[in-house]
């Protein structure tokens, strides 16, 4: 495949995926578009979507319906009083602070891929907005052209050619696979590690509670962002189609190309 291809293959997985799972054609508000939510992957076996390896779907389907009532019940609506309670302006700084914070995974993931150009970026990018951002309330490392790129250890094993393994639906977090699944747990203890060791809060009286805080309002402030809401994407087989989705992006964003009939 060539970069050209590539690209354009990369560009409209990307549109779909966007079109499919932003909630644009949303039907509703949440209501089970599957009902009932079991279907026979016979009814669909000619189609793309059904190739994904997925061996635990009975475990996954429960999961993406236990994530459907999570999100329904109770996510989101901590983050819909977030929303109502918080000033644009302030939800717009507080997603920049997270998200500058998040340039160090995308940092040390870019150092273990070893690509050198990106790191180097990626490392201005946290720099720039750290200082000139105040802390990382603004982005004036965009404006300066300094393009952000998002990278997680999931990607960095697919980058080394680790597959993907079964498609794995997780508790809350959603979508997955085995490979990602694992990538998730080295983040969180990466990021685990750098906070205890600069552990700002540790001379202040209760600052766990502070601890706690700062994680709570970075997940509110993730989902926040995250506009896909489960059972409005208007697929009478949203599980399948979320499920193809999810594993074509993952293997474009591992440097992998798409599969051809």
């Amino acid at each position: 495949m060539t970069v050209i291809r590539y690209q354009i293959c990369r560009a409209i997985t990307s549109l779909v995926l966007a079109l499919s799972l932003a909630g644009c054609a949303a039907t509703g508000a949440n209501t089970r578009a599957e009902v009932p939510p079991m279907h026979s992957i016979d009814a669909v076996k000619d189609q793309r979507f059904a190739e994904v390896g997925d061996p635990w779907e009975g475990f996954n389907r429960s999961m993406y319906r236990f994530n459907f009532y999570f999100d329904k019940y109770l996510f989101l609506p901590v983050v819909t009083g977030y929303e109502f309670i918080t000033p644009t302006f302030l939800q717009k700084r507080i997603s920049s602070f997270y998200n500058n914070i998040g340039e160090v995974k995308s940092l040390t993931n870019s150092l273990f891929q070893l690509k050198g150009v990106e790191s180097a970026t990626t490392l201005g990018r946290f720099v720039t907005n750290s200082t000139l951002g105040l802390g990382g309330l603004f982005d004036p490392a965009t404006s300066f052209g300094l393009e952000r790129h998002d990278e997680d250890f999931g990607k960095t094993l697919g980058y080394w050619g680790v597959d993907s393994g079964p498609y794995l639906v997780l508790p809350i977090f959603g979508p997955s696979s085995v490979r990602d699944a694992g990538g998730l747990a080295v983040d969180t203890g990466i990021t685990y590690g750098i906070y205890t060791a600069i552990d700002p809060f540790g001379n202040v009286n209760d600052g766990f509670i502070y601890d706690y805080g700062i994680v709570a309002l970075d997940e509110i402030d993730a989902r926040h962002q995250q506009s896909f809401r489960y059972y409005e994407s208007g697929y009478p087989f949203e599980y399948y189609m979320v499920r193809f989705f999810y594993h074509e992006k993952r293997e474009i964003e591992a440097g992998k190309p798409l599969a051809t009939e």
